[in-house]
């Protein structure tokens, strides 16, 4: 391994990566048993998208419920059954059980194949009604239910943006999408938007925790089968929405309307909205009761929308300090919770806050609804608290500085866009996942909550979401990345010459509510190789190489840092940065070419090539390293690494760098302090920020106007180039990243240099090229890691 590849960029990305299934593994080849699959040290994982946009080649979505396998196998129909026509049976390739097609698969034969079973639909979506193989619905599909909830402890400029955003995001959604409105600030005030006469709000006070039956009761919308409460009467000419009970359509019909009913009440409301009024006393902060608006937003929507989609979509504008889910008080001379406290133990608030949101997670998840939160301030809001109720109901999550700043405004417009800058925004989500018998599944990372549903296949041990084979996802997208960690189990009787079965198959099964409003589940089967390990040289050597060669490193990165972010989060004296080191060196040990005691002949094969400075770039990392970002920063980065998908993911580990010159066109070049020069512009994308930065001699150029003159015409374009690129990257991303445009020596270039391997640092011996840069710090670079790495690899 060549210490001269200081954290190259990854060669460039096939059209789609994640393949027609959207599914990745670390391991594309799995060994038998428990020993080699601990060997391997990076987990048998895979990461899923499970409503990413299929392939136009793909066929249309299946008009009839899925055919399942005999209980308790249960896996559905798949081109790896094995079908005997004349018989018009089907075996499982999970649990080869024999199956009967129904009467209306009769026509079945060679010459007709129905597409579930075509060799290229590894996956497939079928159009259903409601649960797994209920006949298609009749009757127009439920609208989509966007209920805004509003901070008002902010000053007046921040208020205008809000109300500038949200007029925006109301242009937007379709017409009959149902919306309502919560505004808080010292206290809660619910608005009635079906009174349009006159304003009508329902105050709740910010004090204290109220339960679920209090707001019920207290919006009159306790009636639906209690006894001791009246019902309410239902509007005149009220149609019953989905056949629900007349009190909770009259809650609709009340609070929660289509955008084309309440269009101008909403407008006159956002026009009305002032900044919190209750007075703040000197030295204090502002009386902010997040929690029971949350409450109250939660208990609105699980009355009139009980099991539809919907989302709670707060907007806020800094910490709660009043009610549950408080994370600091009112007196500013307590500072907001750090990592050194949380590490200590001395935030005297954050269990308890830990704990309310836990609640509430566990409530929406029931309902079936997303929490999304757009927090806008300089100082901390409380995500860290909040973030248990974000990922388990798959929530959206956008940190800004201000709702003025292009990140919160350009992302809140993305959830309501259309065409191709729509989000795919999905709805009531399930996950199954069902696979050959020697695999059990160990749990999930990502945005979703336990069913709970034990079986045969759940492991053991335990990671992330576990010991159950399916997850709830109240909120999904394009994007939205799940990974499954495995683990090798294999019975006594197929560990036996002649009953192996040379390959393996997992089946993700997705049940969610379309964009479009209709309910679907998406079936998508893998089959991967077994490796046998045996007492045979020739063959052992045979199944390492097949090993090796379905190794996925950009996987295997991902994979390794959602897993070690779990640890940090769960273990209290968890050092992330020796676990790497110690992972890499065992892996480059099994897995690289050398001469027991000499570094220098150390080599490893290309499908491993790049995860050293994948390794090398994540232990510096805003994921293990948590110096000098707050616990909502790292919470944010964490949720949004959990969440998106591999090629997103690795972009976050270990940003891309581009250079433009007038010598070359656009080019990657080495993520390093020397690929800085004078004369050449870098393009940085680090996900959640894009950095355009000018060489010195470039920003000289331009300060002095030659962009400007028309025999320059060719340095205005070179100019241009580096923006219309980052332009392309924003667009299609979400969040909407921080654009930071910066020069060499400039205050801003930190967000470049932080980034960059440290080759050339204040104590290197090295010549510095002339125009290039140093970087003030005491780390080592990547040449000195892979010096390290080579000569512990060698030594075991």
């Amino acid at each position: 391994m060549s210490a001269a590849d200081p954290s190259a960029a990854p060669p460039a990305a096939a059209a789609d990566p994640d393949g027609p299934d959207a599914v990745r593994l670390t391991w594309n080849a799995w060994p038998r048993s428990k020993v080699e699959a601990s060997r391997c040290v990076v987990p048998l994982a895979a990461t899923v998208s499970p409503a990413r946009v299929q392939d136009p080649s793909a066929p249309a979505p299946l008009p009839y419920p899925p055919l399942r396998c005999k209980p308790p196998c249960s896996a559905l129909l798949n081109p790896f059954a094995r079908v005997d026509f004349a018989a018009k049976i089907w075996i499982c390739p999970l649990c080869f059980s024999r199956n009967h097609f129904p009467p209306h698969y009769a026509a079945i034969s060679e010459s007709n194949v129905p597409a579930e079973l075509f060799p290229q639909c590894s996956t497939v979506e079928y159009i259903v009604g409601g649960a797994p193989g209920a006949p298609a619905a009749a009757g127009a599909p439920p609208p989509p239910v966007f209920l805004f909830v509003i901070d008002t402890c902010v000053i007046e400029e921040e208020l205008e943006y809000v109300k500038m955003a949200m007029r925006k995001a109301v242009a937007l959604l379709p017409e009959h999408a149902l919306v309502g409105l919560v505004t808080f600030g010292t206290q809660v005030h619910l608005h009635e938007l079906g009174f349009s006469d006159l304003s009508k709000i329902y105050v709740f006070r910010g004090t204290k925790e109220i339960s679920k039956e209090q707001i019920l009761d207290q919006l009159g919308l306790a009636g639906a089968g209690r006894p001791g409460f009246p019902k309410m009467p239902q509007q005149p000419g009220g149609p019953q929405v989905n056949g629900m009970h007349p009190a909770t359509t009259a809650g609709v019909n009340r609070f929660l309307l289509p955008v084309s009913e309440c269009e101008c009440t909403l407008s006159t409301l956002l026009d009305e909205l002032q900044p919190d009024q209750w007075p703040v006393e000197a030295g204090h902060r502002a009386i902010r009761c997040t929690g029971v608006a949350l409450s109250v937003a939660a208990g609105l929507l699980g009355a009139c929308m009980p099991g539809t989609g919907a989302r709670i979509i707060a907007l806020l504008g800094g910490p709660c300090t009043e009610g549950p889910g408080v994370i600091v008080s009112k007196d500013l001379s307590e500072p907001v919770r750090s990592h050194k406290d949380l590490d200590k133990d001395a935030a005297p608030h954050f269990q308890k806050a830990v704990k309310f949101y836990d609640g509430l997670a566990k409530q929406l998840v029931s309902q079936g609804h997303v929490l999304d939160v757009f927090a806008s301030a300089l100082d901390q809001v409380g995500l860290a608290e909040m973030k248990v109720a974000i990922e388990r109901t798959g929530g959206l999550v956008v940190l800004s500085e201000s709702f003025g700043h292009s990140v919160f405004k350009d992302s809140f417009k993305r959830i309501f866009e259309g065409g191709e800058q729509s989000l795919g925004l999905s709805f009531n989500g399930t996950i199954e996942i069902n696979c050959s018998k020697d695999i059990k599944v160990q749990g999930i990372i990502g945005p979703c909550t336990s069913l709970e549903k034990k079986g045969a296949l759940c492991a053991d041990t335990v990671v992330g979401q576990g010991n159950t084979t399916a997850w709830k996802m109240c909120g999904l997208d394009r994007n939205t990345s799940l990974t499954v960690f495995f683990d090798v189990s294999p019975s006594e009787r197929s560990s036996q010459p002649g009953h192996q079965n040379p390959h393996l198959h997992i089946q993700f099964v997705t049940s969610y509510q379309h964009p479009e409003g209709q309910m679907r589940i998406r079936v998508t089967t893998i089959c991967r190789k077994w490796v046998d390990g045996s007492t045979n040289t020739e063959c052992e050597g045979a199944g390492e190489f097949e090993l090796i060669e379905g190794f996925d490193q950009e996987t295997a990165a991902v994979v390794l840092a959602r897993y070690i972010s779990l640890k940090m989060e769960m273990e209290e004296e968890f050092d992330a940065t020796r676990w790497l080191d110690r992972s890499l060196i065992r892996l480059c040990s099994r897995f690289g070419d050398y001469r027991k005691d000499d570094p220098s002949s150390f080599s490893l094969h290309s499908n491993f090539s790049l995860f050293p400075q994948f390794m090398f770039n994540l232990r510096r990392s805003q994921f293990v390293q948590v110096f000098n970002n707050s616990p909502d920063e790292t919470a944010y980065f964490r949720m949004l690494l959990n969440r998106e998908t591999v090629t997103n993911s690795v972009a976050m580990i270990q940003p891309s760098l581009i250079s433009f010159s007038f010598d070359s066109p656009p080019s990657p070049v080495f993520l390093d302090v020397a690929s800085i020069a004078a004369d050449r512009i870098l393009l940085l994308d680090a996900y959640f920020s894009v950095v355009i930065f000018h060489g010195m001699t470039i920003a000289q150029w331009r300060n002095m106007g030659y962009q400007n003159q028309p025999e320059h015409e060719q340095f205005a374009q070179l100019l241009q180039a580096p923006h219309e690129e980052a332009q392309m990257i924003i667009k299609g991303r979400f969040p909407v990243p921080r654009l930071v445009v910066c020069d060499q020596h400039g205050s801003q270039a930190r967000f470049l240099l932080a980034k960059l391997n440290p080759s050339a640092t204040y104590n290197s011996a090295q010549d510095v090229a002339p125009g290039s840069d140093i970087i003030f710090t005491d780390d080592v670079s990547f040449q000195v890691f892979c010096e390290h790495l080579q000569r512990l690899a060698v030594q075991s």
